[in-house]
């Protein structure tokens, strides 16, 4: 073959070769410019919106009651099942009662004594002051003389002075006598109220000091229980601040109910009230307590245990909730959306956030009502592109037939 032929063949092969290995060898062939990009919006409707807060709490026993003995003694009995419902007044421990019996009865027998001197006294009285008032008239006409008659007027005296001491002396033993009934009716040791006791912080035949500082066992009322939570004085004041200007507004009647999540994240059954916010702000948290209470008709509340209870705290008339995934931020961790206006063109808009509402941000500034926000395809768009708008479909809808792209 002559070499101008093989010259022809080697450049066609060459050709085919940088074609296949190399696309952009190709010829160039001019291509339709791109569409505008597609994007899923959602309408900014106003809402009617109830607010809440969730915060942090525990829970507290309704009522506690320390037992501790009021007398010292030996413990002779334990009259309870340690963990179980016990009624007000039903004895718990007895204490031996041997010494305060025989101080009782001591007391008693002086005091028996006692108003019989008193009797006796009583008894003598009347014919000393007789005597006294007869030798008084017979010294007049002489009688007699002047001594008899002022022996007779001292004896007297004397008898009612022995009276007053009597009396005194039996007030004295009845008081007595009193304080050893008192402390004999402290050694069956007694419930003060009614509620669910713990364990036993001390066994029979030891011996108990009267107001120990370690308690014998601890009575709980749980039914119902307190729930003590804090709230931020900031929030306080923000909250004060919506209701004067009129951004939000009381709820009526269910203003003060409250709803509490368990540890696990559930719902507890029973809603309770607000009972009172504390008057004073703790100076290291800068935070006011909040008293809640609950009915616990099955002991599912323990104190101690951690919870968030969601407290209302009024109603937004007008506002304006928009998905969370139609929020990003901006270089500098501010929140923006993108917003598409009548002509098919991205704005990016600053917004202002108030708080997550469910699946929801509930925007305070920087969008209206009827405002157009991409939610789907924001990382395709830039502020000033061209878009094609379609309506938003959640996950698992399907968009109605009449929506149409735009």
């Amino acid at each position: 073959m002559p070499l101008k032929n093989w010259s022809k063949h080697i450049l066609a092969a060459g050709c085919i070769l940088a074609g296949t290995l190399f696309p952009g060898c190709k010829s160039k062939v001019a291509s339709a410019p791109a569409g505008p990009v597609e994007v899923a919006v959602v309408s900014v409707q106003p809402e009617r919106v109830v607010l809440s807060t969730e915060l942090p709490g525990r829970i507290n026993a309704f009522l506690v009651a320390e037992i501790r003995p009021q007398v010292s003694g030996l413990l002779q009995k334990r009259l309870f099942e340690e963990g179980t419902y016990v009624q007000e007044g039903q004895i718990l421990y007895q204490i031996d009662p041997a010494q305060y019996q025989a101080a009782y009865d001591q007391a008693k027998a002086a005091l028996a004594l006692a108003q019989s001197e008193i009797g006796l006294a009583e008894a003598n009285l009347p014919a000393i002051r007789s005597r006294a008032e007869r030798l008084k008239g017979l010294v007049a006409i002489r009688a007699v003389g002047q001594q008899d008659s002022d022996d007779a007027d001292a004896a007297l005296k004397q008898a009612e002075a022995n009276l007053a001491v009597r009396r005194t002396a039996v007030e004295v033993n009845r008081a007595t006598m009193q304080s050893a009934s008192i402390n004999l009716s402290y050694t069956p040791i007694k419930a003060p109220i009614s509620g669910r006791i713990g364990r036993s912080n001390i066994t029979v035949g030891a011996m108990v000091t009267a107001y120990q500082p370690t308690p014998l066992a601890v009575i709980q009322q749980l039914d119902p229980v307190y729930v003590d939570v804090t709230q931020a004085n900031a929030e306080l004041i923000r909250l004060r601040r919506s209701l004067e200007q009129g951004d939000l507004k009381r709820s009526g009647g269910s203003q003060s109910k409250v709803k509490l999540l368990l540890e696990d994240g559930s719902e507890y059954p029973v809603t309770g009230t607000l009972q009172f916010r504390d008057v004073t702000v703790d100076p290291t948290t800068g935070s006011v307590t909040l008293r809640l209470i609950f009915a616990n008709p099955h002991m599912v509340l323990l104190p101690g245990t951690f919870v968030r209870a969601v407290v209302e705290e009024g109603i937004k008339e007008q506002a304006l909730p928009i998905p969370q995934q139609g929020v990003t931020r901006d270089p500098k961790g501010n929140p923006v959306a993108l917003v598409v206006n009548n002509a098919g063109i991205v704005e990016q808009r600053p917004i202002t956030l108030d708080r997550a509402i469910g699946d929801k941000w509930l925007v305070t500034k920087g969008l209206a009502p009827g405002d157009r926000i991409i939610v789907e395809g924001t990382q395709n768009v830039r502020a000033g592109s061209k878009v094609r708008t379609v309506a938003f479909e959640r996950p698992g809808t399907q968009n109605p037939p009449s929506a149409k792209t735009r």
